[in-house]
């Protein structure tokens, strides 16, 4: 246990409030506890929050669950490439595997965090079909490089917006730029929360209609829509072996309110990081990326990395905050290093410069909506005594 006495300040922490729970509350009340009528809300609810009225959303139980299906309806298969970021959480690359297609992993660009575009496409290959850019902390990767990339070499391009609501590139939300899809994480720690839960966003009708056939197991007609019409409606047909990917009405419950209170989270997360930018421009660190002008940065994350010469290294500096009572990670340990990835693909970090050295020097503190203001100068005071 840390060696304070003081209360332990979580890495992160859900902000689930009365309109969640009422709304949960009605939906066990309701007797339409799975995927029902409040997930056609949230979905209907999500095409409207990104202004776009071409946009399918389809809610699915994780965004890993999200990648999958758009890959798999992107007709991605065994002797497939697809390119992305070493820096990630596995979730982005193992979906690939599922498949039987080959990842390729690249490095990112060391001022951003996220997928370097230039080493995306030196990695192009005759067997690429995709690439999965990474929105690393809620900051967007260059779309604007990478789109008209993919476009020229007839590439999908699916967006792992994990981290990414309601981020903003060139003026735009993540989920109404010209990739294929996009693929956002309702998961605990994430901006909004549905506890589990993902949405897959696409303007092509065609991957969303696969995208809803097989998150359900392949069957042909919605749940919903069967159980209850006004006929009879028992027959349906499975035309695919689909997955159970589907998310439920009590997660969607939470979904329908967390959306509306998602601008305030960022607005309340982005206080906070600029807090922390003030604190720490004297020490010995680089702080967050920002995001272009006019552009909204998610603040999913606050990353900071040592700067040469710190007195400490990052993991010293992740004891000596947890003995102070406040609890860090570290986003992420790159693929690269990952026995499976590094063994099936004889990865070394030489070959991942950038993402090698972040890892060695970064840390993400604590940022959450719910932090108050004591917990906030608790973790700037903490910060500064270690390396101040």
């Amino acid at each position: 246990m840390p060696e304070t006495a003081l209360p332990f300040i979580p890495f992160a922490l859900p902000d689930i409030g009365d309109d969640e729970i009422a709304e949960v509350v009605d939906t066990l009340r309701s007797g339409w506890i799975t995927t029902g009528p409040k997930t056609r809300r949230f979905e209907e609810d999500f095409t409207a929050y990104l202004g776009d009225p071409s946009v399918h959303s389809m809610a699915v139980n994780s965004a890993t669950a999200g990648l999958h299906l758009a890959l798999e309806a992107l007709g991605i298969g065994p002797g497939d490439e697809v390119i992305t970021t070493t820096h990630t959480f596995t979730a982005t690359a193992e979906v690939v595997r599922y498949l039987g297609a080959d990842v390729v992993l690249v490095d990112i660009d060391p001022a951003t965090l996220c997928i370097d575009v230039a080493a995306v496409e030196a990695a192009i290959t005759p067997r690429t079909k995709a690439v999965i850019p990474v929105h690393y902390a809620g900051l967007a990767a260059d779309m604007a490089a990478l789109l008209p990339l993919a476009r020229r070499h007839g590439l999908k391009v699916v967006e792992d917006a994990a981290h990414a609501l309601p981020t903003t590139c060139g003026g735009q939300l993540v989920g109404t730029l010209g990739s294929d899809v996009t693929v956002f994480s309702f998961y605990a720690n994430k901006t909004m929360t549905t506890g589990e839960g993902g949405m897959v966003v696409t303007r092509d009708a065609a991957i969303a209609k696969r995208v809803q056939v097989m998150r359900l197991h392949g069957i042909n007609r919605d749940a919903f829509d069967r159980f209850t019409a006004k006929a009879p409606s028992w027959y349906y047909e499975i035309v695919a072996p689909g997955f159970k990917y589907n998310l439920t009405d009590i997660a969607s419950a939470m979904g329908i309110h967390q959306l509306r209170r998602s601008r305030g989270f960022q607005a309340t997360r982005a206080a906070i990081a600029a807090r922390y930018d003030a604190a720490f421009a004297d020490l010995p660190l680089i702080t967050p990326p920002q995001p272009a002008p006019g552009d909204t940065h998610a603040w999913h994350l606050y990353v900071l990395r040592l700067a040469d010469g710190a007195k400490l290294t990052r993991d010293g500096l992740i004891d000596g905050l947890y003995a102070a009572g406040i609890g860090c990670s570290v986003h992420y340990i790159p693929l690269h290093l990952q026995p499976y990835w590094r063994e099936r693909y004889a990865l070394t970090p030489e070959r991942f410069p950038h993402s090698q050295h972040a890892y060695e020097r970064m840390l993400s503190l604590p940022l959450y909506t719910r932090m108050d203001d004591g917990q906030i100068e608790r973790v700037i005071a903490a910060v500064r005594a270690l390396l101040g």
